[in-house]
Order: C-alpha cells, then sequence, then structure tokens
C-alpha cells in the first residue's frame, strides 16, 4: 500500500472540518491482451474493465489449459450460470 498522503496533525484538522478522507484503492489487477480471455468474459456475462474481472479469470485457471477443447467444453456450464446471475 501507499504512504500515507496527510499526516497525523492534516488528519486530525480536516476530520475536526468536517471532511472524511479516504484511501485510494489499488489499481485493477491488469488482464493479458487475449482474444480467448475477452470470449469467455463475454460468454460470462462481464467485461474485461469490470472491477470483479481478474477474479472471476483466476478461478479459470491458466488459459494455455483452457486452449484444450474438453477443458473448454467443462467450463460451460460455469459460465453459463455467471451468465444468467448477471442478467436483470
Amino acid at each position: 500500500m501507499s504512504e500515507p498522503v496527510w499526516d497525523e496533525v492534516q488528519r486530525e484538522t480536516l476530520e475536526a472540518l468536517g471532511f472524511t478522507l479516504w484511501q485510494r484503492a489499488a489499481p485493477a489487477e491488469a488482464l493479458p491482451d487475449d482474444p480467448l480471455l475477452d470470449a469467455l468474459l463475454r460468454a460470462a456475462g462481464s467485461r474485461r474493465d469490470h472491477p470483479d474481472a481478474a477474479a472471476l479469470c483466476r478461478g479459470w485457471g491458466p488459459l494455455s489449459r483452457l486452449r484444450d477443447p474438453a477443458a473448454k467444453r467443462a467450463l460451460w456450464p460455469r459460465l453459463r450460470a455467471l451468465r444468467r446471475r448477471t442478467r436483470p
């Protein structure tokens, strides 16, 4: 995590003035630029820029394994379930 932006005196002063101090969120994890990954995210009803996209992709395992047709077929039921959950 990065260093605090405000020191202790500044934080106390800002809070006394009624300001709410927020912490900056960590940057989103970069996803590899791979057409298979984009296709899987679309099939799951998600997008590359969705906040949970990296966690979702990590759950699928390595992309090299998903290039195997049997592994892709085994993943389809999970993708369909995700897509059903994201639809209104």
